[in-house]
């Protein structure tokens, strides 16, 4: 074990990292990155490794290196070419540097520096492009991960051939020996209105007309010891664009990256449809390894993981519509299941798995996650109740790629919402399995509250479908627009959509223009969005939109090294050769040849210093080009690289049919301020709120929601709302409401006057009251609600009772 001051040298001298320097330049909704390390041996030669975990979304695209001021650029390669290169150059002495995915995880990239000679000086520059996730309030969410905080996970249940196998050794924030400097340059027509982050910035700089323009940089002396995240706002953040990317000149004008390529951005206003009744089997699979015995984040007495999901796993119950299915499996090394199948939703199941969530303990080990899912998927459907899955965990499974396969296999059969966990979950995890089922994903981080996220995707799942999603182009005759990304089967509503194509065909030299519809049905109603851009391509030396859409492509047939099907890894591969975009099959190698001789005697091992969190423990598609593609109507002719790719037409998503079913794989396992409520003795262990705080209240309240919305009155409840259970009783209006009815009323008008900023946790187990109230006859409620708001000393509105 590495002491907890960090692995030093002999004579304890600090290790080779000396500083990180990050360039960002943020155009709409992409980000282009810039990320340089520079190192210096002060000991004996060694061989060193560093690790990149990046968001899914992020296409890596270049890699150099700077020894001793000589450059050398790196190319990208067939994988198994160059593990063969780079042994031979190591073996022989000479300066190789090999930057790849990691093989049990494609959000994490190893470079491995290869043999430092005393006294060398390197830097280490990585470039990619990424995609920027929009937030509910409208921001851009732009994440720095803190690269020297790893991944949690087992070394046990790590693959041989893992890179993660590293243990970093952990220093005080104080006597880290590098810094981090950032520059972010952000643009876009949509006009800037503010920029945020959780670390200390300089004064914003507006340098474009109508602040369309805008620079900023971290604090100087900044250290990493925290993901750095800048929030931008626009001021028409939701308004539909196309941005239009040239091409490469030296490249063929029909091809991947000598066509002018396209992002397409759509926010669509899904109306919102009320339906009569709420059905589905509901499956919650929740991590239960030991790493969810670690805090929500650094803050002192953060929550701790696993009492975040027990409290969101009640909040989800309580919310369940009545009549629907449910179970819970918590996995770890092994899994338990709640009941051995699921079971209708009712007042008595839901009571045993109220119980049983209250005693859950992060005890499981590991994170096998793949032999539950497939329990699940082996049982036969329930008719009429579409199986929705929910699975939350805050690290790395056990086979992440046969996970992904598993799920994409079984995508007609459910939609998967997937939530990860703290600063270290697998994007790569999170990501795909919401995608290739048609749900989505979440990430709490931070100050992130579960409970408010996990109810959105609730919500989400309990939406109207959106049906029969295309994609129409009216361009000029002769222009096509074949779709690169895969097809979008689901539509929710507040959910942007970005989907990237080829622009293919003569460009007329005046200004012209083009437009994009996007068409949808709801409820047998059709709906359609319209946006008019302009054909001109703009230049970016990037090459952003390109490499994204190259992503895309690659993202849906690259499932892993190991488990991605002979037909496919020559796909991926070319792709990626061309694109410059890196994939599971190729790598990034530099060897310098001229700096280094020979190196006599054992090299030494040495790994990168990370900062100690306070109060943290160990950190944590479809089937490629869719059968039919997108494109203007009109006569012309696709390029040869995508024929027999599909049809020319404004084209309907259509499925692309299941991949084969996935084999066992061989490989080994990787791993408002109220007044102070009175304490309730046994529900004292459901929440770990301070007591008398709102959060605490509410979650004690919702505790004592029947499974039909109803609540009961009692002392429990008369002290949740401030008042005794005589008192409630004597101001009861008997004559007119029953018991139960008059305890319900009182339970949601405390609600709306208590919990405003946590409605959005509250809101589906509040409808359900509402709607047990209509159901059980209750009528007048404005005469009631002066009686009831008298009771509670508030004011509020009648309509908050309307359906």
């Amino acid at each position: 074990m590495v002491q907890s001051g960090g692995l030093l040298t002999s004579i304890r001298d600090p290790v080779t990292l000396k500083s990180i320097s990050v360039t960002l330049s943020i155009n709409d909704f992409v980000a282009g990155v810039s990320a340089t390390l520079n190192y210096e041996n002060e000991e004996k030669p060694l061989e060193a490794f560093f690790m990149f975990p990046m968001d899914e979304d992020s296409a890596v695209y270049s890699f150099e290196a700077f020894v001793d001021g000589k450059k050398i650029v790196a190319e990208l390669q067939d994988k198994y070419q160059v593990h063969k290169r780079y042994e031979e150059t190591l073996s022989g002495g000479y300066q190789p540097y090999l930057l790849e995915e990691d093989k049990c995880s494609k959000d994490v990239f190893c470079c491995n520096v290869g043999n430092l000679q005393p006294g060398s000086k390197v830097s280490l520059t990585l470039r990619y492009v990424q995609e920027l996730p929009l937030e509910d309030d409208g921001a851009l969410r732009y994440v720095l991960p803190a690269i020297l905080n790893p991944r949690y996970h087992l070394s046990s249940d790590r693959s041989e051939d893992s890179s993660m196998d590293m243990k970093t050794p952990i220093v005080p924030l104080e006597e880290l020996p590098y810094t981090l400097s950032m520059v972010a340059t952000i643009s876009s027509q949509l006009g800037i209105s503010t920029i945020q982050s959780n670390c200390p910035l300089s004064p914003i700089e507006y340098t474009g007309d109508n602040k369309t323009s805008a620079q900023v940089s971290l604090a100087e002396g900044h250290k990493f010891d925290r993901d750095v995240e800048l929030l931008i706002f626009y001021r028409k953040v939701h308004s539909p664009s196309v941005a239009v990317e040239m091409g490469m000149s030296e490249r063929p004008s029909d091809s991947l990256m000598g066509a002018p390529s396209a992002m397409v951005s759509f926010y669509p206003d899904i109306p919102e449809v009320e339906t009569a009744t709420k059905r589905g089997e509901f499956v919650f699979l929740m991590d239960r390894s030991r790493s969810m015995n670690s805090p929500m984040s650094s803050k002192n007495r953060s929550q701790l993981r696993i009492d975040a999901a027990k409290e969101t796993l009640i909040l989800l119950l309580k919310s369940l519509p009545v009549g629907c299915y449910f179970n819970i499996y918590g996995f770890g090394a092994t899994h338990e299941e709640f009941f051995p199948d699921s079971v209708l939703y009712n007042q008595e199941t839901m009571q045993v798995a109220v119980k049983k969530v209250k005693n859950l303990l992060a005890d499981l080990g590991g994170t096998e996650l793949l032999t539950p899912l497939r329990k699940i998927f082996r049982k036969p459907p329930i008719p009429g109740h579409p199986l929705q899955i929910f699975v939350f965990t805050d690290g790395e499974v056990v086979e992440t790629f046969s996970v992904i396969r598993e799920v994409k296999f079984q995508s007609r059969k459910h939609r998967c919402f997937s939530f990860g966990i703290g600063e270290g979950a697998s994007t790569n995890l999170v990501k795909n399995l919401a995608q290739v089922s048609g749900g989505t994903a979440e990430f709490i981080t931070g100050n992130d509250r579960m409970q408010s996220k996990a109810l959105r995707s609730l919500r989400r799942s309990l939406q109207s479908v959106v049906e029969d999603v295309s994609l129409s182009w009216n361009l000029p005759p002769q222009m096509f627009a074949p779709m690169l990304s895969p097809e979008q089967t689901s539509i929710f509503r507040g959910q942007r959509l970005i989907i990237y194509s080829l622009l293919i065909g003569k460009i007329p030299k005046e200004e012209a223009t083009g437009e994009v519809c996007l068409s949808y049905t709801l409820h047998g109603k059709s709906y359609e969005e319209k946006v008019t851009f302009s054909l001109q391509p703009k230049p970016d030396d990037n090459f952003t939109i390109h490499r994204l859409a190259a992503r895309s492509m690659i993202q849906s047939k690259d499932f892993g090294f190991k488990e991605t099907s002979l037909m496919y890894k020559r796909d991926v591969l070319d792709i990626s050769l061309d694109s410059g975009v890196m994939s599971s099959f190729t790598a990034f190698v530099a060897i310098n040849k001229e700096l280094n001789e020979p190196i006599h005697g054992p090299l030494v091992h040495r790994e990168i210093p990370r900062p100690i969190l306070l109060g943290a423990g160990p950190r944590r598609p479809s089937d490629g080009y869719p059968k039919n593609l997108f494109c203007a109507s009109g006569p012309g002719t696709l390029p040869p690289w995508l024929m027999n790719k599909g049809q020319c037409a404004a084209m309907i998503y259509t499925p692309n049919g299941p991949p084969r079913e996935p084999q066992k794989s061989q490989k080994k396992k990787c791993a408002n301020p109220t007044d102070a409520r009175p304490e309730l003795p046994h529900l004292a262990k459901y929440d770990s709120y301070p007591q008398g705080s709102k959060e605490h209240s509410i979650a004690q309240l919702i505790y004592l929601q029947n499974a039909d919305g109803s609540w009961d009155m009692n002392e429990d409840l008369a002290k949740i709302l401030g008042t005794s259970l005589e008192d409630m009783t004597a101001a009861h209006p008997s004559e007119v409401l029953e018991a139960k009815a008059w305890a319900t009323m009182l339970a949601v008008i405390w609600l709306h006057a208590n919990g405003k900023d946590l409605k959005d946790e509250w809101e589906l187990l509040e409808r359900k009251a509402v709607v047990w109230l209509h159901n059980n006859a209750v009528r007048g409620f404005k005469k009631l609600m002066r009686t009831a708001n008298k009771f509670l000393k508030t004011s509020l509105s009648p309509s908050i009772f309307k359906l």
